[in-house]
C-alpha cells in the first residue's frame, strides 16, 4: 500500500499553512491576555468553528471509526451526537461562565472559594491534559505514518513539531483562526469519503451485503448505558474543561458564548454520522474481500479509516482527507497545549513560585509549559498504544468528576463553601480513580456516576455545615461584572 507524491505535497502543504497561521496570529499578541483569551473579542460564528474543531479529535474521527468497525457498529455515532446534547446544555451555563472575567478554571475556584482549591483544581485539571494532548498526537501519527510510509515514532515527532510551533506562536488567537480552518477541512474530507467509498463497493446494497443486521442498530452496539454515561460525562467535562471553556472566556460577551453553544450542537448532530457510516463501509469491504484487513487485524481498528482512503479515493481526494484528519487532531492537541499552560501558568506559577512576574515573563512561562507538556504527550505517544476512546474518557472523567458541581453550582448557590468544593474536589477524582482501576467496583456503574455522586453528597453535606470562610467569594459573577463596568 503506498501513497503518491501528490498526497504527501498536499498534506505537507497543509502543515505549512497551520504554522503560518501561526506567524501571522502572534502578531496580534500584545500581552498575557490577549494570547489565554484572543483579547475577549471573539464573535458566536468564531467561537463556534473553534468549539467544533477543539472537541472534534481523534476520537471523534478515527476512533468513531475503529468503534464503528468493531464492536460499537453504527451506534458509535453517538460519542458524537452526546457531545451536541452536552453543548445545548451549555448554553444555558456559557453566559455565567464569560461573566466571571477568568481565564482559567482554576482561577475562578480561587475567586469563589479560595487559593487551596484553586491550586487542587489546576493540578487536577492539569494532569489530564497531557493524556488528552497524547491521544491526538497518537491519532495524527497513525495517519501520517500510513500516509507516507515513515515508522510511528518519526511520524509523533512531526505532528508535535507543527502542533508546538504554531500554538506556542499565537495562543488563543492562533488556536481560534487554526480551528476554524480546520473545521472546514473536517466535514469535506471526511464527507468526501462517503460517495467514492460506495462507488469503490458497487453500491450501498452490494457494498453492505455482508454486514451484519446487529451493526445498524442505533443503540445496542455501545448500549444504553454507555450512551447515558457519555452525555453526563461530556456534560461534567466540558463545563470545566479548559480548552472548552476558555472560548467562552474569549467571547466578546454572553449572548455570544450562548449561541455559539446552539451552532456547535448543530453541527455537531451533522457531523455525529459520518464517521460512524463509515466504520460501517470499511467493515463491508473487508468482508467482500474489497480491501486487505490485514493490517487492521495486525495494527488494530484504528488504522481502519486511513487504510480505506488510500484504497478507494483518488490522490487529490487522499490528500484533503488525510489534511481533514490531521485538522481533527491537531485542533484538539494545540487547544489542549494552550489550556496547559494557561493553567500552571495562571495558577500554579504566577501565585505560589513568582509573584512579582511581569506580564512579559508569565507569557514566557505559558509557551514554555506548552512545550515541556508537548514532550510529555510526545513520550506517551510513542510508547503507549491505549485504545483512543478508553484514554479519552478516563481523562475527561478524571477532571471533571470532583470539579463540575463545585464549578457550576458556584454560580447560583451563595451557600457553597470552600470546605465543601475542596471535600467535592478530592473525593470525587479518588472515586473516578478507585472506579476505574476497578479497586472499588461501585456496582459496575461507569465511574463518573459514582464519583458526581460523592461529588454532590460531601459537597452539599460540607457546605450545608460549614460557614464561608470569606464574603468575598460569594459571587464571582457579580464582582467580575463590576469591575469591568
Amino acid at each position: 500500500m503506498g501513497v503518491n507524491t501528490t498526497v504527501i505535497s498536499i498534506v505537507v502543504v497543509y502543515l505549512a499553512i497551520m504554522v503560518l497561521i501561526g506567524v501571522v496570529a502572534s502578531k496580534k499578541i500584545k500581552n498575557n491576555e490577549d494570547f489565554l483569551v484572543a483579547g475577549r473579542k471573539m464573535g458566536p460564528w468564531l467561537l463556534a468553528g473553534s468549539l467544533a474543531a477543539t472537541e472534534v479529535g481523534g476520537g471523534s474521527s478515527l476512533g468513531v471509526v475503529e468503534m464503528a468497525y468493531g464492536d460499537w457498529g453504527f451506534s458509535a455515532f453517538w460519542y458524537v451526537t452526546a457531545m451536541a446534547v452536552a453543548f445545548i446544555i451549555l448554553s444555558f451555563i456559557a453566559p455565567h461562565l464569560r461573566k466571571a472575567l477568568v481565564k482559567t478554571v482554576p482561577e475562578y475556584f480561587s475567586k469563589r472559594y479560595g487559593k487551596k482549591n484553586g491550586l487542587v483544581t489546576a493540578v487536577i485539571m492539569l494532569l489530564p491534559m497531557v493524556g488528552l494532548t497524547a491521544v491526538q498526537l497518537i491519532a495524527s501519527a497513525t495517519i501520517l505514518s500510513v500516509m507516507t510510509g515513515w515508522s510511528y515514532a518519526l511520524s509523533v515527532a512531526v505532528v508535535t513539531v507543527v502542533v508546538a510551533a504554531y500554538s506556542v506562536m499565537g495562543g488563543m488567537f492562533s488556536v481560534v483562526y487554526t480551528d476554524v480552518v480546520q473545521w472546514f477541512f473536517i466535514l469535506a474530507g471526511m464527507a468526501l469519503i462517503i460517495p467514492f467509498a460506495l462507488d469503490y463497493g458497487g453500491g450501498f446494497t452490494e457494498l453492505t451485503a455482508n454486514v451484519p443486521t446487529e451493526k445498524w442498530s442505533m443503540v445496542d452496539g455501545a448500549g444504553f448505558g454507555t450512551i447515558l454515561a457519555l452525555v453526563v460525562m461530556y456534560v461534567a467535562s466540558f463545563t470545566v474543561g479548559q480548552e472548552a471553556v476558555q472560548r467562552y472566556y474569549s467571547a466578546k460577551d454572553g449572548k455570544a458564548a450562548k449561541h455559539a453553544s446552539y451552532i456547535t450542537s448543530i453541527v455537531y448532530v451533522i457531523f455525529a454520522f459520518i464517521p460512524a457510516f463509515i466504520g460501517i463501509l470499511m467493515y463491508g469491504m473487508v468482508q467482500n474481500g474489497l480491501i486487505d484487513g490485514s493490517i487492521i487485524a495486525e495494527q488494530g481498528a484504528r488504522y481502519a479509516l486511513p487504510v480505506m482512503a488510500v484504497e478507494v479515493l483518488p490522490s487529490v481526494v487522499v490528500g484533503i482527507l488525510f489534511s481533514a484528519l490531521i485538522s481533527a487532531t491537531m485542533s484538539s492537541a494545540s487547544s489542549n497545549l494552550l489550556a496547559a499552560g494557561s493553567i500552571f501558568t495562571n495558577d500554579i506559577y504566577h501565585p505560589y513560585i513568582k509573584k512579582t512576574a511581569t506580564d512579559a515573563e508569565l507569557l514566557k512561562m505559558v509557551r514554555w509549559t506548552m512545550l515541556i507538556v508537548s514532550g510529555l504527550s510526545y513520550a506517551i505517544a510513542v510508547f503507549d498504544f491505549a485504545n483512543l476512546i478508553t484514554l479519552l474518557m478516563f481523562s475527561f472523567t478524571l477532571r471533571a468528576g470532583g470539579a463540575f458541581l463545585p464549578y457550576v453550582v458556584g454560580h447560583f448557590w451563595e451557600r457553597a463553601s470552600a470546605a465543601g468544593s475542596m471535600a467535592s474536589l478530592i473525593l470525587g477524582s479518588i472515586t473516578v480513580v478507585l472506579a476505574e482501576r476497578g479497586i472499588v467496583p461501585f456496582f459496575g456503574l461507569d465511574p463518573i456516576y459514582p464519583a458526581l455522586i460523592v461529588s454532590a453528597v460531601v459537597f452539599y453535606g460540607v457546605s450545608r455545615f460549614t460557614n464561608q470562610s470569606s464574603s468575598k467569594y460569594i459571587d464571582v459573577d457579580r464582582e467580575s461584572e463590576a469591575k469591568a463596568k
